[in-house]
């Protein structure tokens, strides 16, 4: 198995998840609060990814 180190996964998902809530923030058809809440989600996890990475350096 290729070496990944730990909280990449958390934090690239986080990621993208953030971008595509960033994304339907324009979409009028979406409610501010579900835009909102998939914004959050993703940032929760860019910053559980970024505790793993520095907590894991070595």
């Amino acid at each position: 198995m290729v070496n990944v180190r730990e909280g990449l996964i958390p934090a690239v998902l986080g990621t993208a998840v953030t971008t595509t809530g960033v994304a339907l923030r324009n979409n009028r058809n979406m409610k501010p609060l579900i835009t909102g809440s998939i914004i959050g989600f993703g940032l929760a996890h860019v910053v559980l990814g970024a505790i793993d990475l520095v907590e894991h350096r070595h």
